[in-house]
């Protein structure tokens, strides 16, 4: 079969699977080992080189899937950003940022970076003139996040890949919140893609991953500081990760469907002030979106009317869930205050127009009819609560 030409649903299934020689079983075999022979073979594997088995498979699969020559994967999320980070930046060096970050990437940036005399630059406007009036002679780095966490903010992929060539600098994208099946950045000229595999590529809310996508050239970098730092991933996970993979298509573009029908409900609804999501022709960044994602994603925001408390709403939901992640087949929502960028100080969190109000909903794969349905009992408990007091 010519993997070349083999749609995304096949080569979740079958790209990157250990063939099972001895028992013919469906699925690959795991080896748990984390002892190999070391004479007489062609490759010394250890598990924190990377290179088990299960490791090698799944690693062609997520390189297949991000359109990437290469790639490895993490212990998590963080693990893969700050080991490529470091991999690319040392003393003296320059990154530029966007400001509407993942609050972990952020809180790394803004603690981590001094210590090692790492200079950082965050933009204020995700436009082209924003990322390049930033540029110094020491910029080695070019790091977005499209679409953001928690605002959906969509950033110019293209643009940005490009300035980034036109003046030798590594550009990085966090492709978490569209995954492979919405956008491939590597096709718009990105040169390295990372991936909390926690969230879409594993989607059941069972596992803690990460990724990054490159040439070989840029992976054998990442791979000669990842091995010093430790972040490998245990094969029982690599396992798991390479079977929730097979479904991700499927589970991804119901997720897209369900999210774009709730953004426009919302949108609607009398008792929300206001909804972030790139599909829906309101939001600013919507055209940008349309050119650049296949899809517009599972993730959306939305704000409750004045007066009526977000804490308190969570609370009386009956389906859908209150849960710090996301991206699992089951809808779940949280305050960003509290959780993702709760190590952001309360100005960081307003710089990215993020209010103690907001809520950051992951629509599932339920029936979109249920979720609605949720949303409103609990509007309607919440909005009784208002009239007592």
């Amino acid at each position: 079969m010519n993997s070349k030409k083999i749609g995304f649903n096949t080569i979740c299934t079958h790209i990157g699977e250990i063939k099972d020689e001895q028992f013919k079983g469906a699925v690959s075999p795991i080896y748990l080992s984390t002892s190999y022979a070391f004479e007489d073979v062609d490759i010394k594997r250890y598990p924190r080189y990377f290179n088990t088995p299960n490791q090698e498979a799944l690693c062609k699969k997520i390189a297949k899937l991000e359109k990437g020559e290469s790639s490895l994967i993490f212990g998590s999320g963080m693990a893969a950003i700050s080991t490529t980070l470091f991999a690319f930046l040392q003393q003296g060096d320059h990154i530029i940022l966007q400001r509407t970050l993942y609050g972990g990437t952020a809180n790394l940036v803004n603690e981590e970076f001094k210590k090692h005399g790492i200079e950082y630059s965050y933009i204020e406007k995700q436009t082209l003139e924003g990322f390049e009036e930033k540029i110094k002679p020491n910029t080695k780095v070019i790091y977005i996040e499209t679409p953001s966490n928690p605002l959906l903010t969509v950033t110019d992929i293209k643009a940005v890949a490009a300035l980034a060539k036109k003046n030798d600098i590594t550009s990085m994208i966090d492709n978490t919140f569209a995954s492979p099946v919405n956008q491939n950045p590597i096709e718009l000229g990105i040169d390295i893609v990372l991936h909390s595999a926690t969230k879409y590529l594993g989607g059941h809310s069972d596992i803690l991953a990460g990724a990054v996508i490159a040439t070989e050239k840029n992976i054998d970098r990442i791979f000669q500081v990842a091995k010093n730092f430790g972040g490998s991933l245990s094969d029982f996970t690599v396992w798991m990760l390479e079977r929730s993979i097979k479904t991700l298509g499927l589970r991804v573009k119901r997720q897209n469907k369900n999210a774009l029908k709730l953004a426009k409900w919302l949108y609607k609804h009398e008792d929300i002030s206001a909804v972030y999501y790139p599909g829906l022709k309101s939001h600013p960044d919507h055209e940008l979106a349309k050119k650049q994602m296949k899809g517009y994603g599972g993730m959306l925001s939305f704000e409750l009317r004045e007066g009526l408390d977000a804490s308190t709403f969570q609370k009386e939901l009956q389906l859908i869930k209150s849960s710090m992640s996301l991206a699992g087949v089951e809808s779940t929502i949280l305050s960003p205050t509290l959780t993702s960028h709760a190590l952001l100080s309360e100005e960081e969190r307003h710089l990215q127009g993020i209010k103690n109000g907001l809520l950051r909903f992951s629509v599932g794969i339920e029936e979109k009819e249920d979720l609605m349905h949720d949303i409103q009992q609990a509007l309607n408990k919440i909005k009784i609560l208002e009239l007592e007091h």
